[in-house]
């Protein structure tokens, strides 16, 4: 596993755990920043968090609208923590191309969730894809 997507693992544990425990991403993050009893956070990891929650309302936004049949509240927390992470890239991530970020995402849906929650994240990233550039233009 490379460096970029150990990252992205550990940031979605870390929104994970935030959305379980009803905390900030951030505060968490920063708690384990630095601490002898945790593995160093590496900075991807930590672009990634403050940027998902920096962005968090309108990732939301986004997800709720094109989530076909699915609230937040109802989606696994996992997968929701995926979805954010996924859609933070495709949107905001520059340096990282569409099909890359939808991959990840959906390779973090296999090893983390449910059989069906690889179909259902690329499904969701998919279509958002589909107008990324029209939203890009809007953010």
């Amino acid at each position: 596993m490379g460096a970029r997507s150990k990252a992205r693992k550990r940031a979605v544990d870390l929104l994970f755990e935030a959305a379980v425990r009803k905390a900030d991403p951030v505060t968490i993050m920063a708690d384990r920043v630095g601490s002898p009893d945790v593995p160093p956070v590496n900075d991807y990891t930590v672009t990634l968090v403050e940027g998902v929650t920096a962005h968090q309302a309108r990732i939301d936004e986004l997800l709720t609208e094109h989530a076909e049949g699915w609230s937040l509240a109802r989606m696994p927390a996992v997968d929701l923590a995926v979805l954010r992470l996924g859609l933070y890239e495709l949107l905001w991530a520059t340096d990282v191309p569409d099909a890359v970020a939808i991959d990840e995402a959906v390779q973090l849906a296999k090893s983390l969730s449910t059989d069906d929650s690889p179909r259902f994240v690329n499904g969701v990233l998919g279509r958002i894809a589909g107008i990324a550039d029209r939203l890009r233009a809007t953010l």
